[in-house]
Order: structure tokens, then C-alpha cells, then sequence
């Protein structure tokens, strides 16, 4: 393997390492992201994404007994909710030495982990209005807002990511050729915005230290995007440390000169054929968002990269499902671990019944113990990619994938957990929870008739052992 010299940038900054040299920009390669104090990050590799600051159904404590994981995004739209009110919200307030990170110590995450701050949740929620020449659109909890440029900017300042996503004008629907031109010019005026403000003239008395900035690209052709592209190129490489990348074959318009820069995807993969397609085209990074979807919906990851080895080799012409609805009856004996030959503490400890149970029950571990199989899963999953690109056989590694597996995750047979309102917005009259509670009526009902039977003070002794003697034999 070739590795590229090593870097000129201070300790505290974020550094890339190419470790394959492919002799295109589309292809796969494998790096390594390091900052020191940090865990090193092998890439093509995963960005877990947090929900208000944490992993959903998993504690901090155990992320680090049972999973892997050495990065985390986080949105600031989780953490805006009074500014119609003129109040700074509580994540401001940190108290922190100096070129202390005041979100890692609100979220009290160890300091081994990556932390990217981005403003969106992934994936982001429709908005009812578009952008502005100044702001993003948001949702919070308290409604829609604007984020506001040098609000973003300065939350960069305030909190010290690791990583700090650039802002993009990014639409939701498929923009028009006049929208899409403004697209453009917003996003190449807010990218240098933010590398005057962050950098250039950044206050020598509260200098940003640490925080490694990356660069959105749209998802448009590079034609609309040549201007920006070449001050990228030109006048921003210093202060670039990656790109933000929401459709991975953009990939390709990315300066020559700026190759050795990691790629960081914020598109929507569904599936891991959507994942082996990026990585396919040279992503270092995704975040992946099914990983979470799945566990909600009950299904357990049944896939392994490029085939099985614990099914062996599928001679049948139907495809392997990617996934096990743990929901399904035929689990309800069923002792055996999720998956066969999983090493991960949920099938080491716990069996398929017994998951079924819990997800019948509503109980919180049900999620718990399918997060940690479903990122343990993808752990191997791209350590198995790292391994193929590392041997020279991913494409006929992906192509066995995909003859192996079915294209889609099973429908789920039954309901998740309670949708939770900050992240799904729905129409009007629509309900994304079902009913829990029915009218009182037939309840006040027997209320009132249990009220009429009941014993006074005058009743003897023989009455009340009567009573409750029919009590209990009812």
C-alpha cells in the first residue's frame, strides 16, 4: 500500500490519510482519518447519527461496552427551540475551559469520539417554506425557524465540532434551472462566508481550534457549479478540509487537486447496494440512516459482505432477505440467536424468542439490543469492504453481493416504537401514532355502577366478607 506524506497541519486539526492511490476519481480507496486524542477512523467507513445528542435506544455507557463506534453527527437543529422566545439556547451555556469543545461536554461524550456538527437533522424533514439568500429553513420543537448564516457560524465558534459541514442550499424536490442557479450562488457565498469568519479573520483572542471545516457539494452538474469549484480549488484549499457530499456521483467534479480530501455523504442510501454504489465511486464516509429505521421497524441485519460465509453459498435462485423481522410468530420458540454465527453481544447473550417477546412488550431494551446487532453488522460490513478494496476484488465482490441478496428490507410486520414528534412532520389531520386512548364512556359507566355497591359503614361484618369472598372468585 502507498501512504501519503504526512501532514503539515497543527496536531489539533483533523487529518486525512490516502492509503490507495486508485487512478481515477471514481473508484474505491481506502484512507484513514486521525486527530489526535480521537479514535482513528478507516474509511470507507460510517458516521452514526445522533437524535437530540444521542444514539436513539443505546446509553452512553453502552456504546462503549458492546459497539465500535468512533464517530457521531449531530445536528443543530436538534438543540434550537426558544430563539422566537430571544432565549440562548442551553447548549450555549456550556461552561468549558479554554479550546474546550462545550458540545462534547453537553453531550458528555468521551473525548475519543469524532463529532460532526452539522445544521440538519439526516434525513431532514420537508419544510414548509425554502431557504432564503441568508437562512436555512429548520424544523425545531417549538415549529419551523430560520437558521440564520452567522447564527451557524457562530455555533461553530461556540461549540468546537471535530467537524464543521458547511451550509448548503439544498432543496427537497427537484429544483428548477433558475432555482438551481441560485443554489449555486448561495452556497459558494456561504461557504466563504464561513472560511473568512471562521479562519481568515477569525478573533486571535477566541481563535476556532480544532475544528476542521467541509465544504458542501451540490447535487447539480458540474457546469453550474464551475466557479465555485474553482475557488475551491483556488483560493479556499487551505482552510478545506473535506467535502460534504449529497449525491456521490458529484464525486467526480471535485478538483483534481483536491483528491486527497475525504468525502463525507449525506444522501439517503436505503439499502447496502446503495452504499456499495457509493463506495464505488471513491466515498470515504456515509451517514447512514436505515441502521436506526431498521431497528425501529424490528428487523434484525442478516447480511455479510461479499456473500454469507455463515449461510454458505446460495445455490438457490431466490435471493437472501437483508434482514430478519424479529415481529414475525415463527420467532416465538425459537432459541437460536438472530443471526448465525453473530458475534455481537446481543446474539451472544439473548435469543430470537426472547427479542420477540420484548418487541411484543413494548420494551425499551427490544430497540437497545437491535441497534447494537445492527451496527455490529455494519462494522463488519465495512471492514469486509476495506478488506476487498485492500485485495482487489470489490467489484466482483459487489456483484456477488447483489446476486446474493434480495434489492429491498423486508416490510415490517408490525409497529416500532413511538414515533417521536421532533423528527417526522405530518400533514393535516394526519397521525403518525395510533390512538392509545378510546372514549371513557363505557369506562364511567362501570365506574358509576361499582360506586353503587358500595359497602357504608353499616354493613356488618358477615356482608363484607361476602363481598369480597365474590370478589375475588370473579
Amino acid at each position: 500500500m502507498a501512504t501519503d506524506t504526512p501532514s503539515d497541519k497543527p496536531e489539533e486539526m483533523l487529518t486525512f490519510s490516502l492509503l490507495t492511490h486508485p487512478p481515477t476519481q471514481l473508484a474505491p480507496r481506502l484512507g484513514r482519518l486521525c486527530r489526535v486524542g480521537r479514535k482513528t477512523i478507516l474509511t470507507p467507513g460510517y458516521v452514526p447519527i445522533t437524535s437530540r445528542g444521542v444514539l436513539p435506544h443505546v446509553t452512553h455507557d453502552n456504546i462503549k461496552e458492546h459497539m465500535s463506534i468512533g464517530s457521531l453527527y449531530v445536528a443543530l437543529e436538534d438543540f434550537i427551540e426558544r430563539t422566537a422566545l430571544k432565549e440562548v439556547p442551553p447548549i450555549y451555556n456550556v461552561p468549558t475551559e479554554k479550546s474546550e469543545s462545550s458540545l462534547r461536554k453537553f453531550l458528555s461524550f468521551d473525548d475519543d469520539y469524532l463529532l460532526f456538527l452539522g445544521p440538519r437533522r439526516i434525513p431532514p424533514v420537508a419544510t414548509a417554506s425554502s431557504n432564503s439568500s441568508d437562512s436555512v429553513t429548520i424544523l425545531t420543537s417549538v415549529g419551523y425557524q430560520q437558521l440564520q448564516v452567522e447564527k451557524y457560524q457562530e455555533a461553530i465558534k461556540s461549540l468546537q465540532p471535530d467537524v464543521a459541514i458547511g451550509l448548503a442550499d439544498v432543496l427537497d424536490r427537484r429544483p428548477g434551472v433558475k432555482r438551481r442557479e441560485k443554489m449555486v450562488d448561495r452556497t459558494h457565498a456561504w461557504t466563504q462566508s464561513a472560511i473568512d469568519v471562521l479562519y481568515k479573520n477569525a478573533d486571535t483572542a477566541n481563535p476556532l481550534s480544532g475544528t476542521s471545516f467541509f465544504a458542501p457539494i451540490l447535487p447539480l452538474e458540474r457546469e453550474r457549479q464551475t466557479v465555485y469549484l474553482r475557488e475551491l480549488a483556488e483560493e479556499m484549499n487551505e482552510n478545506v478540509a473535506g467535502f460534504a457530499i449529497w449525491d456521490p456521483s458529484t464525486i467526480e467534479i471535485i478538483p483534481q487537486s483536491l483528491w486527497n480530501l475525504p468525502r463525507l455523504s449525506l444522501g439517503e442510501p436505503n439499502t447496502p447496494q446503495d452504499v456499495l454504489k457509493g463506495v464505488s465511486l471513491g466515498l470515504d464516509l456515509s451517514a447512514i440512516s436505515f441502521i436506526g429505521a431498521a431497528s425501529d421497524a424490528g428487523l434484525a441485519f442478516s447480511f455479510v459482505f461479499p456473500q454469507g460465509t455463515s449461510q454458505g453459498d446460495n445455490n438457490n435462485s431466490t435471493p437472501l432477505p437483508l434482514a430478519v423481522d424479529m415481529l414475525l410468530p415463527e420467532h416465538s420458540a425459537d432459541i437460536s440467536p438472530l443471526v448465525s454465527d453473530c458475534q455481537c453481544y446481543t446474539c451472544k447473550t439473548y435469543h430470537r424468542a426472547y427479542l420477540r417477546h420484548l418487541l411484543n412488550a413494548k420494551e425499551m431494551l427490544a430497540w437497545t439490543l437491535l441497534q447494537i446487532h445492527n451496527y455490529s453488522t455494519m462494522d463488519r460490513f465495512f471492514a469486509a469492504i476495506r478488506t476487498s478494496i485492500e485485495n482487489g476484488t470489490f467489484e466482483e465482490d459487489v456483484n456477488t453481493f447483489e446476486r446474493t441478496y434480495e434489492t429491498e428490507f423486508p416490510e415490517p410486520s408490525g409497529q416500532g416504537p413511538r414515533m417521536r414528534g421532533y423528527q417526522f412532520k405530518t400533514g393535516p389531520g394526519e397521525k403518525r401514532n395510533p390512538k392509545v386512548f378510546g372514549r371513557l364512556d363505557a369506562v364511567a359507566e362501570k365506574l358509576l355502577e361499582s360506586q353503587s355497591s358500595v359497602v357504608t359503614p353499616d354493613a356488618g361484618a358477615e356482608e363484607l366478607e361476602a363481598r369480597g369472598f365474590a370478589e375475588k372468585t370473579q
